[in-house]
């Protein structure tokens, strides 16, 4: 397989894991080195998605985390700046692990959230009542769009995910306060970040469409 300017393309990202350090003379990578790595395999992968327009192709690069496990993602990608390709995309398989695995939670905290944003819930095309396969069908469907459909859309609907669910655990924090002040103020901090999460994806969503997005 190769990409749009016919360079091999590798199977999976390279890693730079102890196991990788002896090709690389015993040495870490330095910080530009594992920049250049983060970037490039980013591009890499949505290149082939994009080039591929193969199901088969696009659904094993959506369990991409299935099969490296998300912290060989998370030392690729999760360093970046949130508004580059490879910061986009660790925060879109990081949500879509967060759904996989904690579905009902999920699927309460979007609930919680629907009436506080009427446009942000349309926009991320969750059919309600919002089951937990439904968060889990939307959270692949939404990862699948940036291999074979539109990147700044698919980037947008996570954008729209998040800010439903940070509503939502905003909403639930409210209910919650004044049994559980711990717990409460734990969900309204992690709804902020959600929030900043989303406005980062959003922001992304621009860049590409401007052509920056790298």
């Amino acid at each position: 397989m190769t990409s749009d300017g016919g360079r091999p393309l590798p199977r999976r990202p390279l890693q730079f894991g102890p196991e990788n350090l002896e090709a690389h003379g015993g040495l870490l990578p330095g910080p530009a080195e594992v920049t250049e790595v983060a970037h490039e395999t980013a591009a890499i992968l949505v290149g082939t998605g994009r080039a591929a327009r193969d199901p088969e192709v696009t659904s094993r690069l959506v369990g991409l985390v299935d099969d490296l496990g998300l912290p060989t993602v998370a030392d690729l990608w999760a360093a970046r700046p949130a508004r580059s390709l490879p910061g986009a995309l660790w925060r879109l398989y990081a949500l879509r692990e967060w759904v996989r695995r904690s579905p009902e939670e999920a699927s309460r905290e979007y609930a919680a959230g629907i009436r506080f944003t009427d446009v942000a819930h349309a926009v991320a095309g969750i059919a309600e009542p919002p089951r937990p396969e439904e968060l889990q069908r939307v959270a692949d469907q939404i990862l699948a769009g940036v291999f074979d459909g539109d990147l700044a859309v698919a980037l947008e609907r996570a954008a729209a995910f998040c800010a439903v669910i940070a509503a939502g655990r905003a909403e639930l924090a409210h209910d919650q306060d004044a049994l559980d002040p711990a717990g409460a103020s734990g969900l309204t901090r992690s709804g902020a970040a959600l929030l900043t999460t989303g406005e980062d994806l959003r922001k992304s969503a621009a860049l590409w469409r401007a052509g920056d997005l790298d």
